[in-house]
């Protein structure tokens, strides 16, 4: 039997697939959800859409500090796996209850399998990037998502036959939902807000991490080079509640009818408006990854990326915190001049099948 650890809006999107091409090979299996987070928005699409199963079990750990939140994680995942007796425990990505769960294991003597292994920022200042480390150290079978993976494993120790490179599972998931996300479109239009807008005519932005919007200088200059990138192309913004929380403490900022702000999105609205954008502002890994695909030019701002292939191979380009490099960027962009790219060998809708094949030949 295999038990999927998920905690997180993104383990979700990585899961399904595997659970799904797992269980076309008859393979028993058992979702466990920590409750790390729990968006309401994102159940009808994966327990539905998805055909990914109700957790057999929710440890309902909630909010924390990374100390606290890792330590729930692991005290009430124990005993559940002591009963369940698991053949295998896949991991994935690289939130506390990855980490959590593959430390529990480790010192239960369960094998651990970590999904989207190998991805370094070489950042420490990044929790994920420790949650990362601890993982592949104490993994069992290590699936990376492109060769640089497999090169930072083998760097840090990592014995070269515990290393997979079978492509990405988030790919596999968008493949999938990228005809539902047509659906929201009509006669080449969508609304969002109180607009409509049409296709590649608009920016679309996601900002959520502290080092971008904790600081309330910098959360400032960033709404502001985006006001002003508005004057020219339609701006949308579904805003995280933590950056909605801090900007409501920025001065005011004077907007226009094309500077769209709204509350988040679910996954198939996102995706429906992320494949026709004309460039997605972002500091989210999983979004460099799927511009990458979609062939949608991408800016993040961040100084580092723990995905390097969506820069030397894919659409993306760090541009830091920099606003003044960020309008740049997008004068370039929307001038024409935009960077074209490829996608990463194996990221082709059929990851999730090449984990299952491993698994079931061992």
């Amino acid at each position: 039997m295999i038990c999927h650890i998920v905690g997180a809006r993104p383990n979700f999107m990585k899961a399904a697939p595997v659970i799904q091409a797992l269980k076309s090979r008859g393979i028993p299996q058992r979702l466990i959800h920590t409750g790390q987070h729990y968006d309401t928005r994102m159940s009808d699409i994966f327990f539905e859409q998805l055909c990914l199963p109700e957790p057999d079990f929710d440890l309902d750990v909630g909010s924390g500090s990374h100390a606290v939140q890792t330590a729930q994680v692991m005290m009430k995942l124990e005993p559940v796996l002591l009963n369940l007796k698991p053949d295998m425990v896949l991991v994935y990505g690289d939130v506390n209850s990855t980490v959590a769960a593959s430390i529990v294991c480790a010192k239960l003597g369960v094998k651990i399998g970590h999904v989207e292994a190998g991805l370094r920022s070489f950042d420490r200042t990044m929790p994920e990037e420790i949650n990362r480390i601890i993982t592949d150290q104490l993994a069992d079978f290590l699936f990376t998502t492109s060769t640089d993976g497999d090169i930072n494993l083998k760097r840090e120790g990592i014995a070269e036959e515990k290393i997979f490179c079978v492509g990405n599972v988030m790919i596999d998931t968008l493949v999938h939902l990228l005809p539902l996300a047509e659906n929201f479109w009509n006669e080449g239009k969508i609304r969002f807000n109180e607009i409509y807008v049409d296709k590649g005519r608009y920016i679309l932005v996601t900002l959520h991490r502290p080092s971008n919007v904790d600081n309330p200088k910098l959360l400032n200059n960033i709404i502001n080079a985006l006001s002003e990138i508005s004057q020219n192309i339609t701006v949308l913004f579904p805003m995280h509640p933590r950056t909605q929380k801090m900007f409501q403490k920025s001065p005011v900022i004077q907007t226009n009818s094309n500077f769209q702000i709204t509350k988040p999105l679910g996954y198939l609205e996102f995706l429906s408006l992320q494949q026709y954008a004309k460039v997605v502002i972002t500091d989210s890994g999983g979004i460099q990854e799927e511009t990458t695909f979609l062939g949608v030019p991408c800016l993040t701002m961040r100084s580092n990326t723990e995905r390097p292939v969506t820069v030397s191979m894919g659409t993306n380009i760090l541009v830091g915190q920099d606003a003044g490099r960020l309008l740049d960027e997008v004068s370039i962009i929307l001038n024409g001049n935009q960077k074209i790219g490829r996608v990463p060998p194996l990221w082709d809708g059929h990851a999730s099948s090449r984990i299952a094949d491993i698994l079931t030949e061992r």
